[in-house]
């Protein structure tokens, strides 16, 4: 009896294993981040000017938004939560660098994309035609050969850099594509009194913004991420992103949080 009640236990317990097994989640669609990126440019834009070396729109090695230490190329490829993929040069005339990440723990695609600091009328419009839903795009990400959608295929966009639109207007205003719900973080000076008009008609949710001068640099962007990933709400994203400033800027929770925004 004891050798039957073992063998019954034995094959419960398999078929408990194969159970488990079957119902075990599959691992879910990659979820995609594209980041839009103005290389700072002394010459080309209204900015406050940086060393020669930081401000050229025209070198992303040494770029002060991307290159640098806190540029956001550098930043996460430093950052123990993101592994550097690959590197590109100029997907698109406009585009000096493209460089892909993936998240170490989800599922998570990040593709950073450094525009040429003249061009950054185009680095914002592209933004907004993202935003828009427009223009979707599938790339493989090697070595994993994982199919990611970017541009307008993305779930959450994002901007970095000068705030453009403080200097022109846009030629046109990128109209809602679909109903897909996509995420935008908009690290700019006063993005949020510059950028609502024209991200309310292509109608993307403003996660993050600001509401003041700022320096957009890389550890904002990340904190950002690391509460969206993990699926945190819209205030915890944005004392999370409040705090990351703070941290390097020193310039206190309570005005760091004044600084951003979220929702309208």
């Amino acid at each position: 009896m004891l050798i039957r009640r073992s063998g019954r236990a034995l094959a419960t317990a398999l078929c408990c294993v194969v159970i488990g097994a079957l119902a075990w989640p599959q691992d879910p669609a990659p979820r995609t981040v594209h980041v839009f990126v103005a290389l700072a440019d002394n010459q080309h834009q209204g900015i406050v000017p940086v060393p020669a070396r930081l401000g050229n729109g025209d070198d992303p090695a040494n770029n002060l938004y991307w290159g640098s230490a806190y540029g956001v190329k550098t930043f996460f490829a430093r950052s123990a939560d993101w592994s550097l993929m690959s590197c590109s040069a100029k997907p698109k005339p406009e585009v000096l660098e493209r460089c892909v990440f993936k998240h170490r723990k989800t599922n998570t695609y990040m593709v950073a994309d450094a525009y040429r600091g003249s061009e950054i009328r185009e680095a914002v419009l592209d933004f907004f035609d993202a935003a828009a839903g427009a223009s979707p795009e599938t790339i493989v990400a090697a070595p994993s050969a994982e199919q990611l959608s970017i541009r307008g295929g993305s779930n959450l966009v994002a901007y970095v850099g000068h705030d453009g639109l403080m200097d022109f207007r846009l030629p046109l205003i990128p109209k809602k594509k679909n109903e897909i719900h996509r995420d935008t973080i908009i690290l700019a000076c006063a993005s949020k009194q510059y950028f609502a008009e024209v991200l309310r008609a292509g109608g993307a949710y403003p996660l993050l913004w600001t509401t003041n001068l700022m320096a957009p640099e890389a550890y904002t962007l990340k904190s950002a991420l690391d509460g969206w990933i993990g699926r945190e709400n819209n205030e915890q994203i944005r004392d999370r992103a409040a705090s990351a400033y703070d941290k390097y800027q020193k310039c206190g929770l309570r005005a760091a949080r004044r600084l951003f925004a979220t929702g309208w």
